[in-house]
């Protein structure tokens, strides 16, 4: 690639001589031809002083010729070679800043076949393309949220208005609490994961690393949802090594098992099955999160580390399409990686890697 810019930088320099060349030439040969002509009528009249005079002005107005058909030259080179292109850059970045992210400049070819205002448009062909990408990643996370917003404040002012009635029995007032209450917690979760996303895309959560025994911890995570596997009478199947401890942040990676452990939950029927995996591998611990739920259709597992996005719409009012996008960004902030393995109607399996600490290491300070 070096080398190919190099070429064509010399190919550059050498049409760039011969337009000079050529230019010097023909100024050269006109002054030259004229000198010798009024030499040679000055030889035939004779040498005085009126006939110097002549020559001198005749070889002034010369130059004056040739220094104004220059000017010209070089305004007519400046009119076409610099002043459209430069013209182009600037309507195309006025378009741009009015918002028009499709905006695009045509490349422009000069004396080389890649001259420096090609270079720019092209950098700036790949910055609007990022800034469109942006924009639109943009929209549709407002359209998103406000969508993800309205839903719970929606049910939330429906069950409110039907509090009101001064007749309603006890049992479907609780009813209806109830369902405020859980719509209010799915806000909040809500509100707090797009709190945590942002902070984590933003670069604003800085990995405080520390050495720590990655079972204990996950075995802390997955009892927190002990009431919800009982109460959907799913068997919890664990196999633990012992004795793997990992050199990163703990409250960073509880995210990521929290959220594991829940979609496991939550996409398995009652009476199924949730396991979960610790085993080393190398340098390497090996984490699985693994169900006998639904399972993710490949259409549908290509896109599941996005941002709002609900491959199972029947358990949609669980989530808010957020939590593996969370995950994704924790695993790849803590130099881990993540991996999905799952069949249609027979269930997934979420593998996370992350790098072992040495055994006997000294732990460190956060």
């Amino acid at each position: 690639m070096k080398a190919d810019s190099s070429f064509r930088r010399f190919l550059f320099s050498l049409r760039s001589y011969a337009a000079f060349f050529l230019l010097m030439s023909f100024v050269i040969t006109c002054c030259m031809v004229l000198f010798l002509k009024t030499l040679q009528q000055t030889l035939d009249i004779g040498f005085t002083e009126a006939n110097i005079r002549s020559a001198a002005v005749a070889t002034f107005g010369n130059v004056l010729f040739l220094s104004l058909l220059c000017t010209v030259i070089d305004g007519v080179r400046r009119k076409f070679m610099v002043e459209r292109p430069v013209r182009r850059i600037v309507e195309g970045a006025s378009r741009l800043m009015q918002g028009d992210f499709s905006a695009r400049i045509e490349p422009w070819h000069g004396i080389d076949e890649r001259s420096g205002f090609d270079t720019i448009i092209d950098y700036f062909n790949r910055m609007a393309e990022e800034l469109s990408g942006v924009e639109t990643l943009r929209t549709d996370f407002i359209a998103n949220v406000s969508h993800e917003l309205k839903t719970p404040l929606a049910v939330m002012q429906n069950y409110g208005t039907l509090l009101q009635a001064p007749e309603l029995p006890n049992e479907q007032r609780l009813e209806y609490a109830r369902a405020i209450t859980e719509q209010s917690r799915r806000l909040a979760d809500l509100i707090s994961n797009i709190l945590k996303l942002d902070r984590l895309e933003n670069q604003q959560i800085y990995p405080a690393a520390k050495r720590y025994d990655l079972g204990e911890q996950l075995a802390e995570c997955l009892l927190q949802f002990e009431d919800t596997w009982e109460k959907k009478s799913i068997d919890i199947q664990t196999d633990l090594e012992e004795e793997i401890y990992v050199e990163s942040d703990e409250e960073l990676l509880s995210l990521v098992w929290n959220n594991l452990f829940s979609n496991a939950l939550k996409f398995t029927e009652p009476g199924g099955t949730v396991s979960l995996t610790l085993r080393a591998e190398e340098n390497y611990a090996l984490v699985t999160v693994s169900d006998t739920g639904c399972g993710i259709p490949p259409e549908v597992g290509k896109h599941i580390f996005e941002k709002f996005y609900q491959g199972d719409t029947s358990h949609a009012t669980q989530g808010n399409g957020l939590g593996l996008a969370l995950v994704r960004r924790v695993v790849d902030i803590v130099g881990g990686d993540i991996s999905v393995e799952s069949e249609a109607g027979k269930g997934s399996a979420f593998t996370v890697k992350i790098r072992r600490a040495a055994d006997g290491e000294i732990q460190k300070n956060p």
